[in-house]
């Protein structure tokens, strides 16, 4: 493995570390509310967990803060003829009737995703990466598509600051790519920056 490899690494790491438990204290007020918010809407649990595939194919579980109905993936079959994704296997519908009204606030704001600072701790993720598919998804995946998993995968990316869920899944895989083929510390600093500022005005982020 050459120097530059390593110091990449390490370099990454300590941002991962440093960066999630910055957020962390960051956002402590904003997590209060979020939980009480959640909460007081429908009394239901205000985590989710999903299991999720990383880097070389390993599983492992997923932390959001939980945005739509309880028992929202029982009724997802019955939207399946909905998904706005025209190609590959994800799925996505603007309107998503299973959507809470808290749910659409932080999913809008990308908030939803502030769990996932423990996960890029644990080391599963990272602060930038293509994100994690679900393991149905990857069982569609091409010989091309599988060259997502060459790298630990991120709580945002490439296609998050690139249009996100307005690009199709042929569109996601090319950014996911020239990201793992052009990656950097300088590239991990720019997309992180450009997250930030989609957080404060979503409106053109595709989030959703």
């Amino acid at each position: 493995m050459r120097a530059s490899t390593v110091v990449y690494k390490v370099t990454k790491r300590l941002m991962d570390i440093v960066g999630s438990c910055v957020a962390l204290v960051i956002f402590s007020p904003v997590i209060l509310y979020i939980v009480i918010a959640i909460k007081l809407e429908d009394h239901g649990p205000v985590l989710y967990k999903q299991t999720r595939v990383g880097k070389n194919g390993q599983e492992f579980e997923l932390w959001k803060f939980r945005s739509m109905v309880q028992g929202a993936d029982k009724i997802k079959g019955q939207l399946a003829d909905q998904n706005e994704i025209e190609d590959g296997p994800m799925f996505k519908i603007k309107d998503d009737p299973r959507i809470t009204k808290v749910g659409k606030f932080i999913r809008h704001h990308s908030l939803d995703e502030v769990p996932q600072f423990v996960n890029i701790l644990k080391g599963d993720m990272s602060l930038v990466g293509p994100r994690p598919a679900l393991p149905r998804e990857v069982a569609e995946y091409d010989e091309r598509d599988m060259e997502r998993l060459q790298v630990i995968p991120g709580l945002t990316g490439l296609w998050q600051v690139s249009g996100r869920s307005k690009l199709t899944f042929a569109q996601m895989v090319d950014l996911d790519l020239t990201y793992i083929n052009h990656r950097s510390i300088w590239f991990d600093i720019r997309i992180i920056f450009k997250t930030f500022l989609q957080m404060f005005d979503p409106k053109d982020s595709g989030a959703y």
